[in-house]
């Protein structure tokens, strides 16, 4: 026994002087761009050479690692590069320089438009500013023109207000925050694709799936987190111009100034506006709405050792106004809509950094939101004020070394929504504590686990349970698998999320007196896999995802006359399929290549009462994409993109006056349309002048409202768009920086 105490002592002893010696090393990995300038790398793996002691290169290619004083060669892998190792006998900072494994001689090599993230186990594509810039992107809805996962379309006629759909199923599905900080949401789903402009965004991120519990339980089919310019960012100032021949005009302006060595300041504004009543199509009604809308930010960051702290405030004002040529002008029996938007809001997110620690943080983000629109739709008059406190506390750490991590924390969202439309009035007060956990296990290299959960506890629709799993896989010949699965669950808002279909003299009609939380299980699988030629970001990329909803908002619009809005009764499923092919066959070259499948059905009830399962509406089965960018040198003096878009027919309600619908009736089809668009870039120093077009072959939806002469009947519709209202739109601007 003595002697087992001796050994024991002994070898305590020795692990406290080993572990006593073990300090933090410090360092940064980057690839040499062609004009000079280091790219940080994200995702590098460092290890020590023959241990488990490893880490990984965050947003800023910066690392931290232990190091004990018998560990001297320092490993740098990441797949596309060449491996590089590093005898390491002090504890100074590191820069570390790796090279491309692809990259040959007088070969220019520079960093995609957008990529898949490879150390991500959610499916998650990175959208960067050098991808923006390949069309005008004024507004986030402008911005996914060469996205193959994410469409963009009008919801109608007459408003302006845009939509996206990702597998299949509208944005209400999908989790939009920015900078982690939900969004898009509640009452701002409406226009709220309209109201981020494109120059304040700095990249933006789209994963498939459900996302991860740390963010809430509304991400359904997916997630888009959007990165702000910074306050410590390298551009000074930013000045953006831009017009249109529809008579839009927008200028942007965003600042950044770091006034020490640890506070910044940033200001990010816009205006924008639209006066010119058009009417191409002759049939009365102005085809896109008159609009000013002023936008700014004005946010503030501290940085130390040990502490990292955001906060700002936001303001937006939006006038809108469209109908008949005549609206606004005080004239009797003129179909007229308007809507005013006035939005206020605050952000804040602290950080408490363990330097020693590079693994471990605390985290508490907190925002507070003020929404207010009021809208007319002809004779009827819509209302509604939103008011949101939103607070994420997020604490993380490691159990035993870096290969076992994981994240606890608690969130609480207040939503206190007051919505009037016609003679119905839609109040409710939501309070959504919860907590969750989640739990990562990585092995470098070869696979990354995340399974989590939490619980919220709705007060007015119970405690609720959310778990969700992913695992990412590198398989040989540099293939990723990534496998998801999980639940998601929203509370929907039958007016706002609907505001294209009050466009029309349909009777809207609520058959149950309580909504019920929406809530389905998605699962998913993609393969992702790094071509050996065509440049180090060439990739062929396969995924399929299925959403199964137990319950969901119908909103039905099979009958001519009505709309009646019902929970789910029976069955709604969404299948999608992508492939997708990126390459760089030349220098300077990127092509893109997609195609996109949907099987979405819902159950819909007749007004007999029989139940019929029936694809969605509004949704197309395929999508072809195609993009090519191309730059004149390395500099990039020149540029030229070109995207073609093919969307097939998707169903549509059948507009013929007096239908009724029953199980006998026929399914329309709307047909399929091609889209063209185009632009041409050139860089000088410091400036940026830009010219392109969109919808380039003038394909139009021919009479896309119905009964356009009598608004007022009980024939008119301004809800059934499913293409383009208005033809070629031809546009220029301007981009200058100072750095």
């Amino acid at each position: 026994m003595r002697i087992q105490r001796f050994v024991f002592t002994g070898a305590l002893l020795l692990w406290t002087c080993y572990t006593s010696l073990a300090q933090t090393l410090n360092g940064r990995v980057v690839e040499k761009q062609s004009n000079g300038s280091l790219e940080p790398l994200v995702g590098v793996t460092v290890y020590w050479l023959g241990t488990s002691i490893n880490t990984q290169t965050d947003g800023r290619g910066k690392f931290s690692i232990i190091k004990h004083s018998d560990q001297q060669k320092l490993v740098f892998s990441l797949v596309g590069y060449r491996s590089d190792t590093l005898q390491v006998n002090s504890l100074d900072s590191l820069t570390v320089t790796l090279v491309n494994a692809n990259q040959l001689q007088e070969v220019t090599v520079t960093s995609a438009a957008s990529s898949i993230d490879r150390i991500n186990p959610i499916h998650t594509e990175i959208i960067t500013s050098k991808s923006l810039a390949k069309a005008a992107c004024c507004n986030l809805s402008e911005s996914f023109e060469t996205n193959a996962s994410v469409s963009v379309s009008y919801g109608d006629a007459v408003t302006g207000a845009k939509q996206i759909q990702l597998l299949g199923l509208a944005g209400t599905y999908v989790q939009i925050n920015t900078e982690n900080i939900p969004n898009i949401r509640g009452l701002n789903t409406t226009f709220g694709l309209n109201y981020t402009p494109g120059t304040w965004i700095s990249s933006i991120d789209v994963s498939k799936g459900v996302g991860s519990v740390v963010n809430g339980y509304e991400a359904m089919t997916g997630a888009i987190n959007i990165e702000l310019a910074k306050p410590d960012g390298d551009d000074k100032l930013f000045l953006n111009g831009y017009v249109n021949s529809f008579g839009r005009a927008e200028l942007n302006l965003n600042l950044a100034k770091k006034l020490t060595d640890k506070w910044s300041v940033g200001l990010l504004s816009h205006g924008s506006t639209l006066q010119t009543r058009l009417d191409k199509n002759k049939d009365g009604f102005i085809d896109v709405p008159l609009y000013s809308q002023g936008n700014i930010i004005n946010r503030w960051k501290y940085q130390s050792d040990r502490w990292m702290t955001q906060f700002g405030v936001k303001a937006l004002y939006e006038d809108r106004l469209g109908g008949q040529m005549d609206a606004g002008r005080d004239r009797p029996n003129v179909y007229e809509f308007g809507n005013v938007t006035r939005r206020l809001e605050f952000f804040s997110k602290t950080a408490q950094l363990f330097p020693e620690k590079p693994y471990k943080g605390l985290a508490l983000i907190f925002n507070g939101v003020y929404h207010d629109a009021s809208a007319r739709f002809g004779f009827k008059r819509y209302s509604g004020v939103e008011q949101t406190l939103y607070g994420n506390l997020i604490y993380q750490n490691i159990i035993g070394d870096t290969r076992h991590t994981y994240k606890l924390g608690a969130s609480f969202m207040l939503d206190d929504f007051n919505e009037k439309f016609l003679d119905s009035a839609f109040v409710r007060k939501e309070l959504v504590p919860g907590a969750y956990g989640e739990y990562t296990y990585t092995i470098p290299e070869k696979m990354t686990l995340v399974a989590g959960g939490r619980v919220d506890f709705h007060n007015l629709y119970g405690t609720r349970f959310t778990p969700r799993l992913h695992v990412l896989v590198h398989l040989p010949a540099e293939i990723d698998a990534r496998v998801s699965a999980g639940k998601g669950w929203r509370v929907p808002n039958p007016v706002a999320e609907n505001y294209g279909m009050l466009v029309n003299s349909r009777n809207w009609t609520m058959l149950d007196s309580r909504i019920n939380p929406e809530q389905s299980w998605n699962y998913g699988l993609s393969l992702t896999k790094a071509l050996p030629w065509g440049g180090k970001n060439s990739s062929f990329t396969l995924d399929f995802y299925r959403t199964d909803f137990q319950n969901q908002l119908v909103v039905d619009m099979e009958s001519a006359d009505r709309i009646v809005v019902y929970n789910l009764r029976g069955k709604s499923y969404a299948n999608s399929f992508q492939a997708e092919w990126n390459v760089q066959p030349l220098p300077r070259t990127e092509i893109k290549l997609a195609y996109r499948w949907f099987d979405v059905q819902q159950t819909v009830r007749t007004p007999g009462g029989d139940q019929t399962l029936l694809p969605k509406m509004f949704v197309n089965r395929d999508r072809v994409l195609f993009n090519i960018g191309w730059a004149s040198d390395r500099f990039e003096k020149w540029k030229f993109d070109f995207t073609w878009q093919w969307n097939g027919r998707r169903r549509v309600p059948n507009s013929e006056a007096g239908h009724i619908h029953d199980v006998t009736s026929p399914p329309v089809y709307a047909p399929a349309f091609s889209n063209l668009n185009a632009q041409v870039t050139k860089n000088f120093r410091t400036w940026a002048l830009y010219v392109g077009g969109e919808n380039l072959a003038n394909f139009t939806q021919k009479n896309p409202i119905i009964g356009a002469n009598d608004p007022f009947g009980k024939n008119f519709d301004a809800s059934m768009v499913w293409g383009p209202v208005i033809g070629r739109m031809i546009y220029a601007g301007f981009r200058y920086k100072i750095q």
